[in-house]
């Protein structure tokens, strides 16, 4: 498999059950987000005690990593402006930041994968890690 794809199934499995948990009223530019919620929540065939379980345990990680969120944000953020200017010497300056950030990320999602799955019946998680191959075969398609 080739390495940068792992971060990407981090950001799938973790995404995903998160998006089945995350609220989302109020913001449109989640409409995507919460299709693909009820979608993974159907293929799972989540119990509404687990879909709340979840919101709660997505509340949760956002409060507790808030800080980082934010950083990340500004980060890309700046990122984007050089980019947009043509600052190539600010992209590599910001490129550490960028890495060092995503590791992070990839490491927050890893420790929270295993609470999502613990809420999960053993024929839930199986069908999850089914999920999951299944889009890192699609991904490595293309």
């Amino acid at each position: 498999m080739n390495k940068k794809w792992i971060p990407g199934l981090a950001v799938l499995a973790v995404g995903a059950s998160l998006a089945v948990a995350a609220p989302q009223e109020g913001r449109a530019w989640h409409g995507h987000r919460h299709a693909f919620g009820q979608k993974f929540a159907q293929k799972l065939s989540l119990t509404d005690a687990q879909k709340q379980q979840l919101r709660a345990l997505n509340k949760q990680f956002r409060q507790d990593n808030k800080a980082f969120f934010e950083q990340v944000r500004a980060t890309m953020k700046e990122a984007r402006a050089a980019k947009q200017a043509g600052d190539t010497a600010k992209l590599d300056a910001l490129k550490p930041t960028i890495q060092s950030q995503r590791a992070q990320l990839k490491q927050l999602r890893e420790a929270q994968e295993p609470k999502i799955l613990a809420l999960l019946t053993p024929e839930q998680q199986a069908r999850y890690q089914a999920l999951k191959a299944e889009r890192a075969q699609r991904h490595q398609k293309q």
